[in-house]
């Protein structure tokens, strides 16, 4: 009686995605300079790495490590649903994903900021390190807040830069493993691959760009871009509902424990990666002065 309701959680997604472009300001993203864009792109090829690696180490399945590894390298639950499409991959493997990601993110939003402020770290390298660290949007925003006002906008900022990723990395995995012969095959020669290209790239990511494109121009009022980032929110509240209502509880206690160690694996490496990155590039470098 539901389910056609609940199937249109992807469509949320999508919807929730384009209006998050409201929060992505171009020139806010120039303010953050090449440096911390660097850190940005290390960042994220370190966490995706380092969660492949635990998965395969622990005998997951691929498909189950790349939802891990998109959600942890770029938004959390909004980029594991926007890559189960892509990579074929099953509800139980994407609730998992999720529940792990959502897990991992409120023990961040506890531990982060006690921790920022017993080493003494500035506004500045603690937003930074909040939005490269924690997975989800809402944590992350939480979590930069929860230390000061100031590093709650610069972590809004890392983590939107890192959003505005999600059909670049997305669409690597569903050429991955459509080469392995698991997802939608590639059709032969060069307009085949340029088809495959075009039908696999998300392309909610370009209304994303054109939402931030038209909020940085300015022809948008305070209060419309307000209001598109609050329909945004509704919209994810909805995609999280759908998600939710489809997950098969008996499937996720089938899968086991394995794909939550790799989750915490990859919390805590990629959070002492990120850490050791804010404060020797600040620190010694002087970068973010």
């Amino acid at each position: 009686m539901f389910k056609p309701g609940v199937d249109t959680y992807e469509f949320w997604l999508k919807i929730g995605i384009v209006l998050l472009g409201s929060r992505f300001v171009l020139g806010d993203v120039f303010k953050l300079g090449g440096t911390s864009l660097l850190q940005i792109a290390v960042d994220m090829t370190v966490a995706g790495t380092i969660i492949l690696v635990a998965a395969k180490a622990l005998g997951l399945s691929g498909k189950l490590g790349s939802l891990l590894a998109i959600g942890t390298s770029i938004c959390g639950v909004s980029a594991i649903i926007a890559g189960k499409g892509a990579i074929r991959a099953r509800n139980s493997e994407v609730s998992y994903a999720i529940t792990a990601i959502l897990a991992l993110g409120a023990v961040a939003l506890f531990t982060l900021p006690a921790l920022g402020h017993a080493i003494g770290m500035t506004d500045h390298e603690f937003g930074l390190w909040a939005g490269l660290a924690v997975d989800n949007t809402a944590e992350t925003t939480a979590t930069g807040y929860l230390f000061s006002d100031e590093a709650g906008k610069i972590a809004v900022l890392v983590k939107s830069t890192r959003n505005a990723l999600i059909g670049f990395v997305v669409l690597g995995f569903a050429l991955y493993w459509a080469s392995r012969g698991e997802a939608d095959t590639i059709g032969g020669g060069l307009r085949g691959k340029a088809r495959f290209v075009w039908e696999k790239f998300p392309k909610f990511v370009l209304g994303f760009l054109a939402v931030s494109a038209i909020v940085t121009a300015g022809w948008l009022s305070k209060d419309q871009t307000a209001n598109l980032a609050n329909v945004s929110k509704w919209a994810f509240l909805l995609t999280f509902a759908g998600v939710g209502l489809k997950t098969n509880v008996r499937e996720l206690a089938r899968t086991g424990w394995r794909p939550f160690v790799v989750a915490v694996v990859g919390l805590v490496v990629v959070a002492a990666v990120s850490l050791g990155l804010v404060l020797f590039t600040s620190r010694q470098l002087g970068w973010g002065h």
